[in-house]
This record gives C-alpha cells, sequence and structure tokens, in this order.
C-alpha cells in the first residue's frame, strides 16, 4: 500500500506540474520577449541577420543514435555561420562542437542513473531520490518512453523561461520530443520548429511485427507513447523532415498539412567520413553500425542472411554497436547460428575509429525495414565502401542502385544473401559501386547546405525584421 500511495501521489503532483505551468502561460500572456519585439533602428531588415537559436534534446549523445549526429553536426554548422546557438539536453549529455552552448539538465530518470551511475548515487542528497516526483520519474521512465520525453519536456520548459531573462532566443528548435512542455513552449509564445525523423509508431508497428512472444509485445506497447507526439506537432509553426519518405510519413501519421513541412535532407561530414590513405580493405571483413535493438535497423534479417551464407563465404562480421553485454537480439541469434567465432562487437567507439572501420571494410550491410534517412549508411558510402542496403523509402533517395550501392527488398534473407554473395565475388563492381557512393554523398549530401535550407525555414517563422539579435554575419559567410 506504501509504494501504490507513493505512485498515486507521483502522479497527482507531477499532474499539478503540468498545471502549474500551464497556468503560468494563461497568466502571463506571452513570456517570450523575442516573439513580437518592439521595432528598433539598428535591426536588419534582411536574411543576413544573425540569429539566437535554442535546441531542444532530451537524450543528446551521438552514441543515442542518428538523432544526436544530427544535433551536432546541425548546430556546429549553424555556429560557424555566425549564430548564436544554445542546446538543452538531456543525459547523455552531447559533446558539442566549438561555439555552442549546452544547458545540461539533470533529473532523475532512470536513464540518468544508466548513464552517469557515480554522479546519480553519490552527488545528490539522499531524501531528493524519495521525492515523490523524482522516485516516479525514475520508475516510469524505464517502463515508457512518454514519461521521458513527459518529464524532460516539462523540465526544458522550466529551464528556458529562465534562459530567456537573459537571452532572449529567436526560434525554439525541438529536435522530436514533441510532448507536453513543448507545447507549453510555443503556448506561451516562443516560435517552435520541431524536426521530425520518422514517426514512432513506425517503431511500434516493426516492433510488434518481429516480436516472437506475447510479453515482448506487451512490452513494446507499454514503451511507445501514443497520441501525445501527434498533438504537439500539429501545434507548432513549422515541422523539417530529412527525406521525401521521412515527410509522407509523418504527414500520414500525425495529420499535418503539406503547408507546415519542410524536407531538408542530413548532410555528412566528409571531410571526417572520407577513403583514409594507407588503410587497405581486409578481404574478410563485413560490416553493420547501428542499434540492433532498435527492431527497424532489421538485424534479424542480416543474421538470417549470414546463416544461409555461413558455408559459402570466409568473413568476418563488426558491429559497430553497443557492448556485446548489453544485447539481447543479436547476441542470441549469434549463437543459435552458430556464429560465435565470426562476429566481433566493437562497442561504443569515437568517430575516428568508426572511420577507420569503414575504411576496412570489405562490404557493408544495412538491412532495416524502416528509416528516415540512413546516416551509417550515408557515412559509409562517403568513405568509399560499397554497400548493399534495403530498398526502402529513405535509402532510395540516397542509393542510385546499381551506380552507388545495391538494394534489395526488405525483410528478405534470401534476396539479402544473394546480394552480399554477387558483391563478395566482384572486385569491380564493388570498386565502382564505392566511387559512385563517395560522388554521390559529396555532390547531394552536406551539413552546410541542411544548415541554409534550416535557416529557409526559420526566416519563415520569423523574419529577420522580427528578431532582437540582430547582426551582420561577418566574413564566415
Amino acid at each position: 500500500m506504501g509504494l501504490a500511495s507513493g505512485f498515486v501521489r507521483a502522479f497527482y503532483q507531477r499532474r499539478t506540474a503540468y498545471r502549474v505551468a500551464f497556468s503560468a502561460i494563461r497568466r502571463s500572456g506571452t513570456i517570450c520577449p523575442s516573439a513580437e519585439p518592439p521595432a528598433t533602428e539598428d535591426r536588419v531588415p534582411d536574411s543576413t541577420a544573425s540569429m539566437k537559436i535554442c535546441f531542444l534534446m532530451y537524450q543528446g549523445n551521438m552514441y543515442s543514435g542518428g538523432q544526436g549526429v544530427y544535433l551536432h553536426y546541425l548546430t556546429r554548422e549553424l555556429a560557424r555561420m555566425g549564430h548564436d546557438v544554445h542546446v538543452i539536453a538531456g543525459p547523455p549529455y552531447p559533446a558539442l562542437a566549438e561555439g555552442v552552448t549546452a544547458h545540461n539538465i539533470r533529473d532523475y530518470s532512470y536513464w540518468s542513473y544508466h548513464h552517469y551511475k557515480k554522479d546519480f548515487v553519490f552527488n545528490r542528497p539522499p531524501l531528493s531520490y524519495f521525492h515523490p516526483v523524482n522516485f516516479y520519474e525514475f520508475v516510469s521512465t524505464r517502463i515508457t518512453l512518454s514519461s521521458l520525453l513527459a518529464n524532460f519536456s516539462t523540465r526544458a520548459y522550466f529551464r528556458l523561461r529562465e534562459l530567456s531573462r537573459e537571452h532572449r532566443f529567436d526560434i525554439v528548435h525541438d529536435n522530436q520530443t514533441l510532448s507536453y512542455g513543448v507545447w507549453a513552449m510555443h503556448a506561451s509564445g516562443f516560435p517552435l520548429v520541431a524536426t521530425i525523423h520518422h514517426p514512432l509508431s513506425y517503431d511500434l508497428k516493426n516492433a510488434l511485427r518481429q516480436a516472437r512472444s506475447t510479453y515482448e509485445k506487451a512490452r513494446r506497447i507499454l514503451w511507445s507513447p501514443w497520441m501525445m507526439q501527434e498533438a504537439v506537432a500539429r501545434s507548432l509553426d513549422r515541422v523539417i523532415v530529412v527525406s521525401e519518405t521521412s515527410r509522407a510519413d509523418v504527414e500520414a501519421a500525425f495529420g499535418l498539412p503539406p503547408e507546415k513541412v519542410r524536407t531538408v535532407y542530413n548532410g555528412i561530414d566528409t571531410d571526417t567520413f572520407r577513403p583514409l590513405p594507407g588503410v587497405e580493405r581486409r578481404p574478410d571483413k563485413l560490416l553493420y553500425v547501428g542499434n540492433s535493438e532498435d527492431r527497424n535497423k532489421g538485424a534479424r534479417y542480416f543474421l538470417e542472411a549470414l546463416n544461409i551464407l555461413k558455408d559459402e563465404l570466409d568473413f568476418r562480421v563488426t558491429f559497430v554497436d553497443n557492448e556485446k553485454w548489453r544485447l539481447k537480439l543479436v547476441p542470441g541469434l549469434v549463437d543459435a547460428y552458430g556464429l560465435n567465432s565470426r562476429v566481433d562487437f566493437t562497442g561504443r567507439i569515437p568517430t575516428d575509429e568508426l572511420v577507420r572501420h569503414y575504411n576496412e571494410a570489405r562490404l557493408l550491410v544495412t538491412s532495416s525495414v524502416h528509416e528516415g534517412f540512413g546516416l551509417p549508411l550515408a557515412e559509409a558510402m562517403a568513405c568509399g565502401t560499397p554497400a548493399v542496403a534495403t530498398e526502402i523509402g529513405a535509402y532510395r533517395e540516397i542509393v542510385e542502385h546499381g551506380t552507388s550501392g545495391w538494394l534489395v527488398p526488405p525483410a528478405d534473407p534470401r534476396a539479402l544473401a544473394a546480394a552480399i554473395r554477387m558483391l563478395w565475388n566482384d572486385a569491380s563492381l564493388r570498386q565502382r559501386l564505392g566511387e559512385g557512393g563517395r560522388r554521390r554523398i559529396v555532390e547531394k549530401f552536406n551539413w552546410r547546405t541542411a544548415a541554409e535550407q534550416t535557416l529557409a525555414v526559420y526566416d519563415e517563422v520569423v523574419p529577420a525584421r522580427r528578431r532582437t539579435f540582430a547582426a551582420v554575419l561577418g566574413s564566415r559567410l
């Protein structure tokens, strides 16, 4: 009864926190002074005016996935272009580029404990863990993603209010949090744009399709956020998507009108992800990069293809993924298919090591069943690594089949095995695809273009004449 009553108190205190936030909005009207700033003579009324931009990221580190990579490179490029860029982030915290200001939120989520155990256990007041709100946050964020998003966004809302006393932000850019605190920011007057990489409803659909037990299905359903993100997305000024495929998915899943959605492709840092002189391809190295626990990545189908090929090809697979002991799906399949002696797990590695893995690989394979964009595929192509990918929408926008990569039907282990076999045995085709892949990425996908197109979206929401942080960009532009 004590534990149950604690949860009840926590629930009502969390609900009260939301009500306090929204009551503050109603009392104060617009809390963002930059929403309708008074005209001044020294404001620059053109698109060269610099901006103060505040990004939101509930899990900011690049190891958290493509959203963290997107945050790092886009904020870096905007800062290089002369804009004043800030990031409100939750754990694991991002490593931001020079010129980008971090405002890390300290919370009591399970993931804060997971990533920063020593700080979580030893550097907080002992009684703070048992505050009903904090205790509820710790327990609930282990069970459901919606709680993580809601708690982060609420804390971010209050942090943004504090920061706005000193920083007159021209625009807030949410990186797919889309929770109640984000709604509160926009309702209180902050111009707000959100990037949606893909609808999370697709994650749930693919997870349920690949689930092997009723328990796993129930766990996936409980984890997935319902309706919250759709309702918040519809209230925002603009939504940015990272591919035309993502645009179609987001418009359908969130019920967004086309005039509110803008497509801005991700970029690739082609100065970092490049062919390395003196690094030779290892003749047996097959490479997989990504979060294999995410059922969108289709790791199961890749392992099934390897099971078909294990007696034909002399390969050794490198999984650039989490540490093996943290994974469930792939180690279990590796053991079931008798591939233990032919599979290596790198764990989390720095970018320079990742680039080296791309350069050493004879072939990269990505077996995703759904992607908003597909950064590992594009990174490998930028390194001149030949790639086999699934013929899903976003990959069709990156890869020109037969010219810059090879596409196969998704969720089809036999077709995937046939493509791996063909490229494994055709050195000239591998070389042609590798060269074509590098050329494709350099010509079409770069972060400066992504930053310029993102600024064009900001201009639609907050024209230069309304900005509070007006300054002419210098020679860096």
